[in-house]
């Protein structure tokens, strides 16, 4: 499987978009999270988070090609259960599992609470709360292209949504420098 520093350089090879290597960053983390919640590989989910999206700047106006060129490019450097969560999170193939739901619903959640974060006064991740994300989850207006269905899809991976949002918040603690959320 491939490793952290070459995942991380895959991507900035892959990737121009400094918001979108961003969202990468902050998918991880998340998925890092929810693998230690539920006792699965953390190095796997976590690696899968990070390049989930490693074909966006090639497929943005082709979603149809999203995900599956993902999976082209790294064949044979992540597991087949890896490829299939990439293949699961924009919906072109089934979720079947824990770590195929837990891409699926995590991959909203982080521009969720980015958004909510960045509207906060001090731009800072250590000062949000989850109850703000909450009532920030049900103004549909807000953040729109956050999947509110596919984040209450958590439930698949026996998570309620309050601890879903805060189990995501405190993952994205943990980059906010590297998110630029750490109100420096």
């Amino acid at each position: 499987m491939i490793d952290r520093t070459s995942a991380l350089n895959l991507l900035h090879d892959n990737i121009d978009n400094d918001n979108l290597i961003k969202h990468s960053l902050a998918v991880e983390a998340v998925m890092r999270a929810l693998a230690e919640k539920l006792n699965a590989d953390i190095e796997l989910w976590g690696i899968t988070g990070l390049l989930h999206d490693l074909d966006y700047s090639e497929t943005f106006d082709n979603f149809a090609r999203h995900g599956y060129r993902t999976c082209e490019m790294l064949e044979g450097q992540l597991p087949p259960e890896a490829l299939h969560a990439i293949l699961a999170h924009p919906a072109h193939v089934k979720a079947e599992n824990e770590f195929d739901w837990a891409l699926y619903c995590c991959d909203p959640v982080t521009g969720l609470i980015t958004a909510a974060a960045l509207m906060h006064p001090s731009k800072n991740l250590a000062e949000l709360q989850v109850k703000s994300i909450k009532k920030r989850f049900k103004d549909k207006r807000f953040a729109a292209g956050a999947n509110r269905e596919q984040m209450m899809e958590c439930s698949k991976i026996n998570l309620e949504l309050s601890e879903f949002l805060e189990i995501s918040l405190i993952a994205m603690r943990s980059v906010a420098d590297e998110l630029g959320l750490s109100g420096k």
